[in-house]
């Protein structure tokens, strides 16, 4: 209990920060919105609706984006992440918790759990502008709240993987260029924007591998097809194991280099 105890006071003066910026919640409302609105309508224009169906089962093409709008914003909620520890160790907050009775895997297990909050608070945000532009969920409510979940496990695992750069790089501007070298491949060899019918071969082979894609896939299978757990499992599971390993190698990194 003691152990949960820690892990939750990191986690809510990272919950903190979060509300105290106001900014960062205006964005996390807008920013969704640019996605859905500027991209959805531009792509349904290029696309065609009735291609967008036969590939994908959608009933228009920001229906079938959607779900790849939730997983990119968890995306990037996760990937600058990494900042709180950079700024944590230059204003030498990191030192007065290190030096506290505390475990040193609620460090950064705390934090991984305040960016997946973070970024399933956005979740929620993106299905209401969704909803209200007229997206509609076939799975309902229920499956709303899975997806949100799966976009939530994503999360962590990228946001582990953010931190554990930030175990070495000490500063925003050594993190930040190999963030934005890591998050964009992600983003675009994934089915989130574009079906993977769309892509050449060889791409589509990446697609395949990249993380990204399986979580991406349960919840547009959620999304457009319902309760299709043949379809869904391998996703859920893989992002569930992905996530496991990034927090492990973190607890791991965070224990044997931090200083």
């Amino acid at each position: 209990m003691t152990w949960f105890a820690d892990i939750y006071f990191v986690f809510w003066r990272e919950m903190k920060r979060y509300f105290a910026h106001k900014t960062r919640i205006v964005t996390a409302v807008f920013q969704p919105l640019v996605w859905l609105v500027l991209l959805g309508s531009a792509m349904s224009g290029m696309v065609g609706g009735s291609m967008a169906k036969d590939l994908s089962e959608a009933e228009n093409y920001l229906q079938f984006m959607t779900p790849g709008i939730m997983v990119m914003t968890a995306l990037f909620s996760g990937m600058f992440s990494g900042n709180s520890l950079i700024w944590d160790r230059r204003i030498g907050f990191l030192n007065k918790m290190l030096a506290a009775p505390i475990s040193r895997t609620t460090i950064p297990t705390g934090k991984v759990a305040a960016a997946a909050i973070q970024s399933m608070i956005q979740m929620v945000i993106i299905a209401a502008i969704a909803t209200a532009l007229g997206v509609r969920f076939t799975s309902g409510p229920l499956g709303l709240v899975l997806m949100v979940l799966i976009a939530g496990l994503f999360c962590c695992g990228i946001s582990a993987i953010s931190l554990s750069f930030a175990v070495f790089i000490k500063t925003p501007e050594g993190l930040h260029p190999i963030l934005n070298f890591l998050s964009m491949p992600l983003l675009f060899t994934s089915n989130a924007i574009f079906p993977r019918a769309f892509m050449p071969g060889w791409l589509q082979g990446i697609s395949a591998v990249n993380p990204m894609t399986y979580a991406v896939t349960p919840m547009r299978v959620l999304a457009l097809e319902g309760w299709r757990w043949e379809s869904v499992m391998p996703g859920l599971v893989f992002t569930l194991f992905f996530a496991a390993a990034a927090c492990y190698l973190l607890s791991w990194v965070f224990g044997q280099h931090i200083r």
